[in-house]
């Protein structure tokens, strides 16, 4: 421990970082340190609330794709298909698409990215 960190702690100041909590912070969180950035991602949403709309249709025009957990509507029925209907109508308009993963989380895709959601038949030789 070196000079300015003795005084800084007689002070209460100091200048030491913890990792975890940089890590943890908000700042950090859409960096990827051990990957160079891509041009698109698969990013998980919570839907919650009609707010959480907004930050679901500007990931779809940065053209990522989303994975939407709406499990926190389930005991609201009503609302979990008024905002539902309202993506959407949201992803008909930028000719993207939508598909039911399973009860709890949709798959949104931004324009121009279409799901296959009837898997073929194999052929047999």
């Amino acid at each position: 421990m070196g000079l300015f960190d003795k005084l800084g702690k007689a002070f209460g100041t100091t200048n030491e970082l913890n990792i975890e909590d940089y890590m943890n912070s908000e700042e950090m969180e859409n960096v990827d340190v051990m990957n160079e950035p891509a041009d698109f991602y698969i990013k998980p949403f919570a839907l919650r609330e009609e707010a959480d709309l907004q930050a679901v249709e500007d990931e779809l025009q940065k053209k990522n794709i989303i994975l939407l957990n709406i499990s926190e509507l389930e005991k609201r029925p009503n609302t979990q298909k008024a905002l539902i209907d309202s993506l959407k109508e949201y992803i008909g308009k930028i000719n993207g698409d939508i598909a039911r993963i399973d009860e709890s989380k949709l798959l949104l895709t931004p324009a121009k990215v279409k799901i296959i959601k009837k898997k073929k038949p194999v052929q047999k030789k």
